[in-house]
């Protein structure tokens, strides 16, 4: 009787886990991710008047710079990792950014 129900808390703790993991991996997924020729999503929506954190997250196989054309952002990001930008507070418009190591890469940042 003692093994079965250590055998069943150990079941249980082990998919309570597996849970929990899961759903942490939702929330740790980057907001923006650099590809070798776009942005994914290439447009992204933000609050206005709040400073925002975005995850970028570079899956090309060079550098990147997550870098804003007509908003203040420049950040490295190397290939293979996920960074946070911190953006703002903005007000309401729309604002474009792009890899300044690969210029044709480009996005737009929508804030409301």
């Amino acid at each position: 009787m003692y093994a079965l129900k250590t055998c069943l808390a150990v079941l249980a703790a082990t998919c309570l886990t597996a849970t929990f993991s899961a759903a942490m991996a939702g929330a740790n997924q980057p907001d923006i991710v650099i590809k070798s020729d776009h942005f994914q999503p290439a447009t992204l929506s933000i609050a206005s008047g709040e400073r925002v954190k975005l995850m970028v997250a570079n899956r090309s196989n060079r550098p990147a710079e997550f870098e804003g054309s007509d908003f203040t952002v420049e950040k490295v990001i190397p290939s293979g990792t996920t960074l946070p930008v911190y953006i703002g507070p903005l007000n309401a418009g729309t604002y474009h950014f792009f890899n300044d190591f690969s210029p044709s890469v480009k996005g737009t940042l929508k804030v409301k």
